[in-house]
């Protein structure tokens, strides 16, 4: 894929956001199609290209800014609030997909509300949240995990998994600590930015896949879902604790 294909597929992508009034996604889009236009234009001789170029630019520069007030103002007067459906059976909704927009160098502080981090998938659902985490734009120090007890006979598998992923996550210099609690029922993500996540199935919204050698496996944006919606607000002081 050229670079000016890939500059048509996200700004197409941020136009398709904005209209669902998805806007802080929309916004991450039509930066990136930005960029990609911008690199297009460095690389181009034709100046009747140049030219439409910068019309482009200019206009996909002019919608970003008026979303930006718009969600700025929205999180300034505590309105801000946007909802997305997941279908049954929907693929590209990746953790990173997902939280990217509202992970930035601010972020040094995140708190899951999950009362189901027990079984193997779901461990390793949180494992997979961790890691994007890791490779975001942020500085994250401390996760704190709050979710229900596994008292069955995989009680021992739940303490040790989470105990493994809080060693590991030491090695990169971030904290996880976990607490307990048998009578939690609701499921959200708070970031210390002022980002509130709920989801309706909280992590555990991928369809198990047909096999360890199937598409989605690994990658998440490949995988199937279950239906879902996921709700993001913004408050300017969010309690982590």
């Amino acid at each position: 894929m050229s670079m000016e294909d890939a500059a048509v597929t996200v700004l197409k992508r941020a136009v398709e956001l904005d209209t669902c009034s998805r806007f802080q996604e929309s916004l991450i889009c039509y930066q990136e199609g930005i960029q990609i236009l911008l690199n297009v234009l460095k690389v181009t001789t034709d100046e009747s290209k140049k030219t439409a170029y910068r019309e482009k630019i200019d206009q996909y520069m002019n919608r970003a800014e008026l979303i930006k007030k718009r969600v700025n103002q929205d999180k300034e007067e505590g309105k801000y609030h946007e909802q997305i459906k997941i279908k049954e059976n929907d693929t590209g909704y990746s953790f990173e997909r997902v939280f990217k927009p509202y992970i930035n160098e601010n972020l040094t502080e995140v708190y899951v509300e999950d009362p189901y981090i027990r079984s193997i998938h779901q461990l390793y659902n949180f494992l997979r949240f961790c890691e994007m985490l890791l490779k975001g734009s942020c500085k994250v120090k401390t996760i704190r995990l709050l979710t229900s007890p596994d008292e069955g006979e995989n009680a021992s598998q739940q303490k040790s998994a989470l105990y493994e992923i809080e060693e590991s996550l030491k090695v990169h210099g971030i904290v996880l600590t976990t607490e307990y609690s048998s009578t939690i029922h609701d499921r959200e993500i708070r970031f210390n930015n002022g980002w509130i996540i709920k989801i309706g199935r909280g992590l555990d919204y991928f369809k198990k896949p047909k096999g360890r050698f199937s598409v989605g496996y690994c990658d998440y944006d490949l995988r199937q879902c279950h239906e879902t919606t996921i709700d993001v607000f913004h408050v300017k002081h969010t309690k982590i604790m």
